[in-house]
């Protein structure tokens, strides 16, 4: 019985053994059955690492270049707009945009950047040639770019608020005109990875960098100094386009300019404050024309002038003041030939001129306006025109004058006639006894005292004047 038992416990303890050896099996087997299951996802390619975000665009389609120069007006924004449309029905795989802006109006600075931010291919903005800038707007749109690149020795920033005597904008109205500008860089720096920071010091505090500093800043990718130097830093680079990743493919794409139109062009010029300040001083002296020697064809040509010059005006922080000096200027230049004042008024209509013309825009009143001015030789030489030109009426005038007071005795009673008598003159009609006789490089009403009949092609001598009709006599062919 004792043996029994004996045997009973070896039993269970070699079962025991046998259990433990098969739990310790399974697991072994499950820790295998996992690391194989590992080794198995790993090695699928499904979770390997993806591959290089595709491109778009035909790789041989032209890559349209828009040239934009000068104020920031809804003529840049519309020839930017048309730029994105015609590079997208046309398959290109990018856009550049070569841009030279002091700023320009806030509502065309945000057509560009919504442009350009929404553009279904990648866009990049080039500022230059050297010596360019994006400046005000021109920061906004820089920014809003995929890919933004500089030439040497131009700069970028200066977007800060102020008022129209340039000083900072305080109060509630200068708050919200700031933070909002602050918030709309702050975006479009996030949404194109830029510094952030950086981007809203240009708008906080005025911050403008050059093209180095730019780069070493994080505000643009680099330092470009050609189309081809732009396209050899531009290719291979990852960017978001439409909220997904797109790789830039360049390869041996054709730069292609891509013009303004004539209508957009000449338009687009008006915009220019010195293409403004010559309009506005031809107009006026048009009108001042038209009032000394009424004619018709100055005053027209002068208004059309004075309407194209306000169209620039448009896009220009223009300063009313400024205006108004030009304007009194104008009114004492044409006081000058009428009242006898010794050249005063002539000498304090061109200092009202030159005052004007520096005073002409004020300083940018918004996050985007630009900060223009008249250029100083233009300034310059518009005074020296301005000087020649009262100099040769004063003469012209005085001239007058003078041959009046000289030969008042031979012009009819007081001297208040034109043609001196005695002079000679030449029948154009018939004169018998009224017709018509050239005279003094005019024609004029003739007729003959003694009734006596004049051939058309004859020669008379003027005897006097009767109002603005002559009298004249045939010639003695003694």
């Amino acid at each position: 019985m004792p043996r029994m038992r004996s045997r009973f416990r070896t039993s269970a303890a070699a079962g025991r053994l046998l259990v433990a050896a098969g739990l310790a099996w399974l697991v072994v087997a499950a820790l295998a059955g996992a690391g194989g299951a590992t080794l198995a996802l790993a090695a699928d390619p499904s979770a390997a690492p993806s591959a290089a975000p595709a491109s778009v665009g035909d790789p041989t389609a032209p890559i349209y270049v828009l040239t934009t120069t000068g104020v920031v007006d809804n003529v840049m924004a519309g020839y930017i707009e048309e730029g994105v449309h015609r590079a997208v029905e046309d398959d290109s795989p990018a856009l550049v945009v070569k841009l030279n802006t002091p700023g320009g109006a806030l509502d065309s600075t945000q057509r560009i950047v919504t442009s350009l931010l929404e553009a279904p291919i990648p866009t990049i903005v080039w500022v230059a040639p050297s010596g360019g800038r994006a400046a005000s707007a021109g920061t906004f749109i820089t920014l809003a770019a995929n890919l933004a690149y500089m030439a040497p020795g131009t700069n970028i920033g200066a977007a800060s608020p102020v008022g129209s005597g340039g000083e900072d904008l305080t109060g509630t109205i200068g708050e919200k005109v700031k933070n909002d500008a602050i918030a709309n860089m702050r975006s479009i720096a996030e949404a194109r990875g830029r510094n952030v920071d950086w981007a809203v010091s240009t708008v906080e505090s005025a911050a403008s960098a050059p093209a180095s500093e730019a780069v070493a800043k994080g505000a643009v990718n680099g330092i470009a100094v050609s189309l081809e130097d732009v396209r050899r830093q531009a290719d291979g680079q990852v960017v978001r386009v439409a909220d997904h990743p797109v790789t830039v493919d360049l390869g041996d794409a054709p730069f292609e300019d891509l013009s303004m139109n004539p209508f957009q062009s000449v338009i687009h010029l008006l915009s220019d404050p010195n293409v403004a300040f010559i309009l506005l001083t031809l107009g006026f002296y048009g009108l001042l024309f038209e009032l000394q020697s009424p004619n018709f064809v100055t005053g027209i040509l002068g208004a059309i002038a004075l309407i194209l010059a306000f169209i620039g005006f448009g896009s220009l922080p223009l300063n009313v003041a400024g205006l108004l000096l030009i304007g009194l200027a104008v009114i004492l230049f044409l006081l000058e030939f009428t009242v006898t004042s010794h050249g005063l008024l002539a000498v304090g209509g061109l200092i009202c001129f030159v005052l004007g013309a520096f005073t002409l825009y004020t300083a940018p009143g918004a996050p985007t306006a630009p900060d223009v001015s008249v250029a100083v030789p233009l300034i310059g030489v518009m005074v020296l025109l301005t000087i020649g030109w009262i100099a040769l009426v004063t003469v012209t005038v005085t001239a007058s004058r003078r041959r009046a007071h000289v030969f008042a005795g031979a012009y009819g009673a007081g001297g208040r006639t034109n043609v001196p008598l005695g002079i000679e003159a030449v029948a154009k009609s018939r004169v018998s006894p009224v017709g018509v006789v050239y005279a003094l490089g005019e024609e004029w009403t003739a007729r003959t005292e003694s009734g006596a009949d004049i051939e058309p092609g004859q020669h008379v001598r003027v005897v006097g004047q009767d109002g603005l009709t002559l009298l004249v006599e045939p010639e003695s062919t003694d």
